[in-house]
């Protein structure tokens, strides 16, 4: 398994965040090659004197545009600027009508040369705006890549090669699309994996600090390894690669085989200080007293893990798949492996290291025990219960997708989301979707009412705050007509009759080279589309959009043809959010449902399946409040470990109330076996909470926002279970004495334990 772990990639595919089956990608992925697929890269090239009209500038744009031709994966007929072939003006004069590029194969030659391509481009409705800037000191290059062939790493280092070459005092240039933030991300990776061995570092001297032994120290870190090895090995045997953008999942499920392994470590501390002969009893005895909650908590971890597959995107179905296997391994890693180890220990105690902060956690532990056992016991239950309304009542502000402008995968002040912000205050944004106008029959596109829809669709976009612009076919055929009375704009509209418009299109397109009119309609002119510019790809921008094609299409039906949603980055992207909507209620219900039986089997009550729900509860409706105050939407990246949160809201509470039932046993003493319980297993509860939490820290110092946001979800996760297990749950407990805990008349605690024996 170790030689299969070397061997799984850390790479993001971008294919693997599409959902299956859903219209909007079908569309993308049927149009892509024609009208712009999601990897789109935008370049911006800005001046900061004069205007982009001089040599130094518009060379700079002429050498980015023949440079993209060599990177790797790119389309070379879908890089599109004002030094391509592909930007063309229309001239008509007494000798006919000519169509040629702007500004291609040579900069203008002299001062008369540039002011004429500097006429053109104000002259032209599709040039000015789009592509050149309304102050005139930017201009921006597109390029697309083929979706199968993109390298993510190979395609940002080149890309960035070439910007960093032409970059010149007075230039600045701005790059921003999808293959530029994963390259940021795998540009990122190394840092990533530093941080992630900090935070195991970081493990191994806490518990050295706590436990103050090396069978403390080592033998958690081992559980961790071991599951860790297995799980990697098991995702390259299925084929699977390692998205970094989850390795803090990957961290976190090593960190609950480092907890489920101190937990066994501290019974038998426990045991050997009760004065457990040998190792080996020692050992038996922590492996048998800690079985059943530690095996409790892998299958409920495992459970919520495994229903996020039922999302139909490949990338969730993989961590999901993964994640599975990761847990499982935790009942050798731990369950078998430590109890093993330990049986080896020598029992007498030997600390190495003098610094002693037991009493600190034992005066911890006195408060615990203080508040659940007076009055102060209700004032916790009543705050609890105050928190619960208020955090599930704000809970409701949580966002579903991208919940701020720029990519929440990266920082706000990071280079790409600056560069993102100042594309979108020049240019009319640079997030696509692109509507697809499907005509019933060859030349659907040239009859008059498709087109005249097709404007009145683009007029009624472009009234929504968030969309910048939008183009189509339905904006070439005015500008040639135009042309055509001598530039006279009182002739700038579309042809009065099918003919007359299939000649405005055959004198655009003539002298041009082939694919010059695919990012508009396809050669048959049956199929064509509309590009709407985004300035943000927040969730409720792209929900809006959705909601307002749909009303547009609803209300106005077009003979000829149909819209069909949707294509571009945008497109995906409502895809997604449309899934994780849709899902995100399923999974958690599922995920709980899950919880529920695993706690009513194991406990052969109904109860103990409502009383287990309660900490989960709590700590869901905290964290999503949380997530809402702090701007982190439900999105692709977050939903794996807002699954796995509800296996780790409870899992403390398993060993606090299998500790008190294991008390009772021996005491009908409800107090005394909470108090014991508080003292032995509430001991492994803080010392793994303290450990894990300050390791998790650690994600805060990333360069990756979502990791930071995640590390900081997961450390609220463990707070809240922590402080469940160790105040809320014990005074429950004590308050309301719930019959599977502490037995009943019907069923005495012995009788029930004797059952569950058998």
């Amino acid at each position: 398994m170790g030689f299969l772990a070397s061997k799984v990639e850390v790479k993001t595919v971008f294919s693997d965040l599409l959902p299956k089956n859903h219209p909007y990608v079908a569309v993308n992925q049927k149009f892509k090659s024609t009208f712009g697929g999601s990897n789109l890269v935008t370049i911006m090239v800005e001046t900061e004197k004069g205007d982009i009209f001089n040599e130094n500038v518009l060379s700079k744009v002429q050498k980015l545009t023949v440079g993209l031709q060599q990177v790797n994966g790119i389309d070379t007929y879908q890089i599109i600027s004002i030094a391509s072939k592909k930007i063309k003006e229309v001239r008509a004069s007494t000798e006919g009508v000519e169509t040629k590029p702007i500004m291609w194969p040579e900069l203008p030659k002299d001062a008369e040369a540039m002011a004429k391509l500097r006429a053109a481009v104000l002259n032209n409705t599709l040039v000015y705006g789009p592509y050149v800037s309304m102050d005139l000191k930017a201009t921006l290059i597109t390029a697309d890549f083929r979706d199968g062939e993109i390298d993510y790493s190979k395609a940002f280092s080149e890309i960035m090669a070439q910007v960093k070459d032409a970059t010149s005092p007075g230039v600045k240039i701005r790059v921003v699309g999808e293959p530029v933030l994963y390259g940021w991300v795998n540009f990122y990776l190394d840092e990533t994996i530093r941080i992630f061995f900090a935070a195991i570092a970081s493990l191994v001297i806490i518990l050295l600090l706590i436990t103050r032994t090396w069978h403390g120290t080592l033998l958690p870190l081992l559980a961790g390894s071991i599951s860790a090895i297995w799980a990697l090995g098991a995702a390259r045997l299925m084929g699977f690669h390692l998205d970094p953008l989850v390795i803090v999942v990957a961290f976190l499920i090593t960190a609950q085989a480092i907890s489920n392994s101190v937990q066994l470590i501290s019974r038998y501390d426990d045991e050997i200080v009760k004065g457990a002969k040998t190792s080996t009893q020692a050992a038996i005895a922590s492996a048998q007293n800690l079985f059943k909650p530690s095996m409790l908590a892998i299958v409920a971890d495992a459970g919520c893990v495994l229903v996020v597959a039922l999302t139909p995107i490949p990338m969730l179905e993989k961590i999901s798949y993964i994640g599975t296997v990761w847990i499982f391994s935790i009942i050798v890693s731990a369950l078998i492996m430590t109890p093993v180890m330990l049986s080896w220990v020598k029992p007498r105690v030997h600390f190495v290291h003098p610094i002693n902060i037991r009493p600190i956690l034992e005066a911890i532990l006195t408060v615990c025990a203080k508040v659940v056992t007076t009055k102060a016991r209700f004032v916790v239950l009543a705050l609890a219960l105050f928190v619960f309304v208020i955090s599930g009542w704000y809970a409701f502000n949580l966002k579903v997708g991208d919940a701020n402008p720029g990519s929440p995968i990266l920082w706000p002040n990071s280079s790409y989301n600056t560069d993102a912000t100042d594309i979108n205050r020049q240019f009319q944004g640079s997030d696509r979707m692109f509507v697809v106008v499907a005509g019933k029959e060859k030349g659907s596109l040239r009859e008059p009412e498709v087109l005249s829809s097709m404007t009145n669709f683009q007029r009624y976009m472009e009234s929504q705050p968030e969309v910048g612009g939008s183009i189509s076919v339905a904006d070439i055929l005015p500008q040639v007509r135009r042309a055509l009375r001598e530039g006279n704009p009182m002739y700038q509209e579309l042809g009065n009759d099918t003919n007359e418009n299939a000649e405005l299109t055959y004198m655009f397109v003539a002298g041009s080279d082939p694919g010059d009119m695919d990012r508009y309609q396809d050669a048959d002119a049956k199929n064509g589309a509309v590009t709407l510019f985004f300035r943000d790809h927040q969730g409720e921008t792209i929900r809006t959009a959705i909601a307002r094609v749909q009303d547009y299409v609803k209300q106005n039906p077009i003979k000829h043809g149909d819209y069909l949603l949707a294509g571009g980055l945008v497109g995906v992207l409502a895809a997604v959010n449309e899934v994780i909507l849709a899902g995100q209620i399923e999974a958690i219900a599922l995920a709980l449902l899950v919880l529920v039986v695993c706690c009513t089997v194991c406990y052969r009550s109904t109860v103990a399946g409502v009383f287990f729900m309660i900490p989960v509860m709590l700590s869901n409706t905290i964290t999503f409040s949380y997530m809402a105050w702090a701007g982190i939407g439900m999105n692709i990246n977050t939903l794996p470990v807002v699954a796995l949160g509800i296996g780790l809201g409870v899992d403390y509470t398993f060993y606090i109330v299998d500790g008190i039932r294991e008390e009772l046993h021996h005491s009908s003493d409800v107090e005394a076996a909470i108090l014991t319980s508080l003292r032995s297993a509430g001991r492994g509860v803080l010392i793994t909470a303290l450990t894990l939490i300050t390791s998790v820290g650690l994600w805060s110092f990333s360069s990756v926002r979502l990791q930071a946001d995640m590390g900081l979800l997961i450390a609220l996760w463990l707070s809240i279970s922590a402080f469940s297990a160790l105040f809320i749950m014990p005074a429950i407990v004590f308050v309301f004495r719930p019959g599977f805990i502490v037995g009943n008349k019907r069923h005495p605690i012995e009788r029930a334990d004797s059952a569950l024996a058998v």
